[in-house]
C-alpha cells in the first residue's frame, strides 16, 4: 500500500477536487468519507433529482458541491468516479466522458469491470488517466478492514499513489488486481452466493412462507440464511443484476448451481443415496480437503442461534437436506473452485455464507445427517422442489441477458419481505459484527 504523506496529502486537499457522478448509497457513502476526511468534494445524480438531492444535501452533507449533472462534475474534478449502475455505464460514459477535465483521473465503482474499462477507453479522451476501484461490501458496512479493489488500467505511478491516498479515508483493505483479474474473482466469490440466498427467497415466497414464523425452519444455519436472504432483498436490485449479468464468469458459475441444485435433487427423491454420498463427499475433499485437523471453524450453531428473528425461537437445530448448501459446495467442486484462495477479495456476505457451508461439511456428523434426510425424509421436500425451480429461473433469467425481467423477479419477492427488513438489517448488522470480530481474531492468531 502506496500512500503519500501526510504532508503530500494536505496540499493536494488544497488544489484537487473529487467528483463522483450517481450519488446513490454507494456514491453518497464516498462522498461522505471523502469530505469528512478533508477533500473537496463534487457530485451529481440523475438530473431530474437535482433540486431534490440539493435540497437534502443541504443538511447531510453541506460541504458537498451538488451539480446538475456530470458535465459540470466532469469539467472540474480531478478525479472522477462513476458510482453508477453496471447496466447504464457506458451510456452515461458515452454522455459526461468527452468533457472530462484535461488530465483527469477517472474511474469506476461497478461490480464488474469489463464493460467499465470497454466504456472509458472507448469514450474518455486519451489525455485522460484510469483508476478504477471496488468497494467489496454494500453501503451500511463499516469501510474499516474490508476489501478494497484499485485497478491500475492507464496511469502513472504518481496518479496510482494519489487515488490510494484519496481512498485511505476509507480504511479498508487495499487489494490490487487487472480488471480481468477482478471479474473472475467477484464470480468466484459473489455469483454463486447471490443465487443461492435469491433462490431462498423466492421458493419462500413462492411457497408463501416466512420462514421465521415457521417452526421447521429453526437453527443456527437456518437463521444465517434468512438473515442473509433478507440483507440481500433489502438492496437495490442493480447491486447483484450487474454482476450476475455483465460478467461472463457469473452466467457460467450460476448456471452450474442450478445444473447442482437438480442433479442434486433427483438423487434425493429418487433415493440413490451411495451415488449422492460419493458425490458430497467428493465435493467436501476439493473444496475443504487442504483444511487441517487443526482448523478451527469459523461459525457454529450456539453463536448462530443468537441471531433469530423468530419472536420465540426454539432452542436446537432442525434436520434438514440444505440443499443450498450441498449445491454451492458442489458447483464450486465441479467448476474447481477453492473459495479460500480469493479469502482477501470476499464480501462479508461472502465469509458467512463460506463459514457455514464449512459448519456444515466439517463438522462431525453433520454432512451424514443431511444425506441420511435427503434421501428418508420428505419433510423438505416441497421446500427443496421449490428452491430447484428457483435456482432454475433466476440462472435462466441471467441466461437471457434481461436487467427488466431481473429487476421484476427481484421486487415482487422484495414486497413480500418488506415489511421485515428493518428488524432484519438490525439483526444482520449484529451477526456480521460479531462473525467479522472472529475473523479478526483468527487473522491475528494465526499470524
Amino acid at each position: 500500500m502506496t500512500v503519500l504523506s501526510k504532508v503530500d496529502i494536505e496540499k493536494l486537499k488544497q488544489t484537487k477536487k473529487i467528483g463522483i457522478i450517481g450519488l446513490g448509497d454507494m456514491g453518497l457513502l464516498y462522498a461522505r468519507r471523502f469530505s469528512e476526511a478533508g477533500w473537496s468534494v463534487c457530485g451529481c445524480d440523475r438530473e431530474e433529482r437535482y433540486q431534490e438531492l440539493k435540497e437534502s444535501m443541504a443538511s447531510l452533507l453541506p460541504e458537498v458541491e451538488i451539480y446538475r449533472n456530470g458535465f459540470y462534475v466532469s469539467r472540474t474534478a480531478d478525479y472522477i468516479i462513476y458510482s453508477v449502475e453496471a447496466e447504464n455505464i457506458e451510456k452515461i460514459v458515452a454522455l459526461y466522458g468527452p468533457a472530462t477535465k484535461v488530465n483527469a483521473i477517472v474511474g469506476g465503482q461497478t461490480s464488474c469491470k469489463s464493460p467499465e474499462i470497454s466504456s472509458f477507453e472507448k469514450h474518455l479522451p486519451a489525455d485522460v488517466e484510469i483508476v478504477s476501484v471496488h468497494s467489496l461490501h454494500g453501503p451500511r458496512v463499516d469501510t474499516t478492514g474490508q476489501p478494497l479493489v484499485l485497478i491500475q488500467h492507464r496511469a502513472t505511478q504518481e496518479s496510482f499513489d494519489f487515488v490510494e491516498s484519496v481512498m485511505s479515508c476509507l480504511r479498508s483493505k487495499h487489494v490490487y488486481l487487472t480488471y480481468e483479474e477482478h471479474d473472475k474473482i467477484t464470480a468466484d466469490t459473489q455469483a454463486v452466493t447471490h443465487a443461492a440466498f435469491l433462490s431462498m427467497g423466492v421458493a419462500w415466497h413462492n411457497s408463501h412462507q416466512y420462514p421465521w414464523e415457521t417452526p421447521k425452519w429453526t437453527g443456527g444455519i437456518e437463521n444465517a440464511k434468512i438473515n442473509i436472504s433478507m440483507r440481500i432483498f433489502s438492496n437495490k436490485w442493480h447491486v447483484y443484476a450487474g454482476l450476475a449479468i455483465t460478467n461472463p464468469s457469473a452466467h457460467k458459475q450460476i448456471s452450474q448451481y442450478a445444473i447442482s441444485c437438480e442433479e442434486i435433487f433427483t438423487m434425493m427423491i429418487q433415493g440413490r443415496r451411495d451415488e449422492l454420498r460419493e458425490r458430497i463427499l467428493d465435493a467436501k475433499q476439493k473444496v475443504f480437503g487442504h483444511l487441517g485437523k487443526d482448523h478451527q471453524l469459523l461459525l457454529d450453531d450456539d453463536l448462530l442461534q443468537q441471531y433469530s428473528l423468530a419472536k420465540n425461537p426454539p432452542g436446537g437445530h432442525q434436520r434438514n437436506s440444505h440443499l443450498s448448501l450441498l449445491s454451492i459446495v458442489d458447483s464450486w467442486s465441479q467448476l474447481g473452485i477453492v473459495p479460500y484462495d480469493h479469502i482477501i477479495c470476499s464480501t462479508p456476505l461472502f465469509r458467512i455464507f463460506l463459514g457455514v457451508s464449512e459448519y456444515l461439511f466439517c463438522t462431525p456428523g453433520l454432512l451424514e445427517e443431511c444425506i441420511n434426510v435427503a434421501i428418508e425424509d420428505i419433510t423438505f421436500r416441497q421446500d427443496d422442489l421449490q428452491f430447484t425451480m428457483a435456482s432454475r429461473e433466476w440462472a435462466n433469467v441471467v441466461s437471457y441477458g434481461d436487467f427488466n425481467l431481473y429487476r421484476k423477479k427481484f421486487e415482487n419477492t422484495q414486497v413480500f419481505f418488506q415489511h421485515m427488513f428493518p428488524e432484519a438489517t438490525k439483526m444482520g448488522n449484529e451477526m456480521i459484527k460479531t462473525i467479522l470480530q472472529r475473523v479478526k481474531d483468527r487473522e491475528a492468531a494465526q499470524n
